[in-house]
């Protein structure tokens, strides 16, 4: 028998949560998925017609380990006209395999052993791995839901010590929908400067606002110095397949992010960067066609939600539904269980998001209407069973 001698640290990570629901989603043809974040559109045909183009001329090659200049100077033109961040594109913007790659090389430049890392809670689930897997000390900040899950300065300032080094924010946040206006973030920004922190800011919906413009937390004044801003191409452009996302910041980390990805990535694939090439120049209107979908679809769900008694605060950002199910008594992996289960609607357990997502679920409404007017009618079935199941429990609990 062969002893295979893996990490105690690997074999400690839980398996990814949402894969878990939406694998077991994926076994059954019938069930509705509002499990991944996932655009429901295809990328756009201009944009799979540039790829063809270049895969028919022979561009399968290796480019520049930072990605191709013409790919990097239009990201820096879009983050200059979009949100107000200026860049380098030679020395300040990096192309990775994907906004996670970005998060990924990000976490191994910056933090050592032992430095804590603190992140706003409920978040996505992948950041506590990442953080873990580099030996730093992951710091749960807990917004709420009466705060419209928003980073509070004083929530942050409480959880800071001498051994934090790093602030690591997502807004549009998944899973929560919050969104953080300029206002928010200056008491934020200021506590950064206070206690040196860099910020690793993931703005991979910042596209997807639909009440007001994202800000970056990079624009306010003496923040940009002290930020890597993280995007991507999947969410927005409907490009999830094709992994491209991008790192941008000082010189004197993105040339360090570089040497990492250089070693583990080489580089990312030309078919995708020739992709998100294209999406910048001729794909800028048909990101606001889907978005405009999915606030609509937004609108519907989330009243839909509250229809049924579950109650849900209207996201401002991303295309995620964050309702509570605590007055039904289960858990939420209780709750998402019996759903798909009984229902044939998977949704992700608030749980895995970390503290403060107990007792809630995760619905995308990034899937069509008809599948969303779908889910809504099965859930509320489900609820009606499972009110009829509680009071005849109490009846017979009664009657004994």
């Amino acid at each position: 028998m062969v002893q295979y001698n893996v990490s105690p640290l690997v074999k400690s990570l839980p398996a990814s949560g949402i894969r878990k629901f939406f694998d077991m989603a994926g076994q059954d043809e019938n069930m509705i998925s509002l499990g991944v974040g996932e655009p429901d559109f295809a990328t756009p045909e201009r944009v799979r017609a540039a790829c063809i183009r270049a895969l028919e001329s022979g561009q399968t090659m290796y480019t520049p380990n930072a990605g191709l200049m013409e790919l990097r100077e239009e990201i820096a033109n879009y983050l200059a006209s979009s949100f107000q961040l200026n860049y380098a594109p030679k020395d300040e913007v990096l192309v990775t395999v994907g906004s996670s790659e970005a998060i990924d090389l990000a976490m191994r430049t910056l933090i050592c052993p032992g430095d804590e890392v603190l992140i706003p809670v409920p978040s996505y689930i992948a950041y506590s791995p990442i953080v873990a897997l580099q030996g730093g000390s992951i710091v749960d900040v807990e917004t709420h839901e009466q705060e419209q899950f928003k980073l509070m300065a004083r929530s942050l300032r409480a959880k800071i010590t001498p051994r934090s080094k790093v602030l690591l924010i997502n807004y549009p946040n998944n899973p929560t929908g919050a969104v953080m206006s300029y206002e928010d973030l200056l008491p934020i920004a200021e506590l950064v400067k206070e206690h040196n922190l860099i910020v690793v800011s993931d703005e991979v919906y910042a596209e997807l606002t639909y009440e007001s413009q994202h800000v970056s937390i990079a624009s306010l004044p003496g923040m940009q110095e002290r930020t890597i801003v993280i995007n991507g191409f999947s969410k927005a452009f409907a490009m999830t397949g094709w992994r491209i996302g991008y790192a941008c910041g000082p010189i004197e980390i993105i040339s360090q992010m570089l040497k990492i990805h250089q070693y583990t990535a080489m580089c990312a694939p030309i078919m995708g960067q020739i992709a998100a090439l294209e999406s910048l120049r001729s794909g800028l209107a048909d990101k606001d066609l889907m978005k405009e979908a999915y606030k609509q679809r937004r609108a519907m769900f989330v009243s839909g939600l509250q229809k049924l008694g579950l109650s849900c605060h209207m996201p401002e950002g991303a295309f995620y539904a964050f309702p509570s199910i605590a007055h039904t008594g289960l858990s939420s992996e209780q709750f998402a269980f019996r759903l798909m289960q009984e229902a044939g609607v998977a949704v992700v357990p608030g749980h895995v998001f970390g503290p403060g997502g107990e007792g809630r679920i995760r619905c995308s409404y990034s899937v069509s209407p008809a599948k969303l007017s779908e889910a809504l009618e099965r859930m509320g079935c489900y609820m009606s069973q499972t009110r009829q199941a509680e009071q005849l429990q109490q009846l017979e609990r009664i009657g004994g």
